[in-house]
């Protein structure tokens, strides 16, 4: 376990702890807003080739899910053959089922770190984890335009980012049935979930940000933002849910 503390330590938090610092020490006005939006673009766009094949497979995966429902009907009642068909359905169509979640698997890590960096950014001691060819940037202010200290909680900020949280899980949202209500406990019970995270998700997000330093709701709405396009890219307006 200390090992792998150790290796985030060094192949993620400090690289990423560094590169705040820098950013924040070349950019106009030392704004740290602007550094910590800066440094969430780069990141996203280091990660957007395994983003797109994540989204890639959610849209495929969507897309098949008419047929899916039409396998669980027709082995409704033996598991081993509703299994055999989906697989190869899977195999038909070229698609792994898992590789989304691998992909986002990946990311994770990443992701965390640079959560921690905008959390922890104020925390004493953290120079200790800059590199000998980093200036020390002595305090930081943690101001954002000169309006918003990111040190501290904002509640406009935290609902913001649960407008655009709403936003992007609809985009992902697949669209009702067109061949009208189903009578299949599963693909009600599916519509059900669906329609709960929609909402859940967003409200979770305010909720989440209403407390913590508002560094972290701006590395929020700035991650949502890019993943909103991405996924407009992905999906098009065609298949958006508006």
């Amino acid at each position: 376990m200390n090992l792998i503390i150790y290796l985030y330590h060094i192949l993620l938090y400090q690289p990423l702890y560094n590169s705040l610092v820098l950013l924040y020490h070349y950019l106009p006005g030392h704004d740290f807003g602007l550094s910590i939006i800066v440094l969430t673009l780069l990141v996203r766009l280091i990660l957007y080739p395994l983003m797109h094949s994540s989204l890639k497979s959610q849209k495929a995966m969507s897309a098949l899910q008419p047929k899916l429902q039409e396998i669980q009907k027709k082995y409704k009642g033996d598991l081993t053959k509703q299994s055999q068909a989906i697989m190869e359905l899977y195999r038909k169509e070229k698609i792994n089922p898992a590789s989304g979640f691998l992909s986002l698997l990946i990311q994770l890590p990443l992701l965390i770190a640079l959560y921690q960096v905008f959390w922890k950014f104020s925390t004493p001691g953290q120079v200790v984890y800059l590199y000998s060819f980093v200036p020390n940037p002595g305090e930081i202010e943690p101001m954002f335009l000169n309006l918003l200290n990111l040190a501290e909680p904002s509640v406009p900020l935290a609902i913001l980012a649960g407008i655009f949280q709403f936003f992007q899980t609809k985009m992902i949202t697949p669209p009702p049935s067109k061949k009208g209500r189903s009578k299949d406990s599963m693909s009600r019970f599916t519509k059900v979930f669906q329609k709960e995270m929609l909402y859940f998700f967003p409200i979770f997000t305010v909720l989440i940000l209403w407390r913590l330093p508002s560094a972290i709701g701006l590395f929020w709405i700035t991650t949502t933002l890019f993943s909103i396009g991405q996924q407009y890219m992905v999906y098009g307006k065609g298949d958006s849910n508006s």
